[in-house]
């Protein structure tokens, strides 16, 4: 039997793909948010795919902002939009 591939959905395209090629953005306990690239970090998790364009989508629809049922601070875009920058380019 095939083991089952998970999927999420990105918060920008609003699109499935198998978690493995999304970029999970973690609000952990205390408030704090990161890009988790390992997909293993503790706390509540959203998921957008590994372009500028879908945070973009995201930013602009305040999907993060439901998604962690909190208002967003711009220093928290413009980190994740700087960490997303350096995936893509790798």
């Amino acid at each position: 039997m095939a083991k089952k591939i998970p999927l999420r959905q990105c918060l920008g395209c609003r699109e499935m793909s198998p978690k493995a090629q999304l970029i999970r953005i973690v609000r952990s306990n205390s408030g704090e948010f990161a890009v988790d690239a390992t997909g293993k970090l503790n706390g509540r998790g959203a998921y957008i795919c590994k372009n500028t364009e879908c945070l973009k989508k995201a930013i602009s629809s305040k999907a993060l902002e439901r998604s962690f049922k909190v208002s967003i601070p711009a220093e928290v875009y413009e980190q994740l939009d700087k960490e997303l920058r350096n995936i893509e380019e790798q």
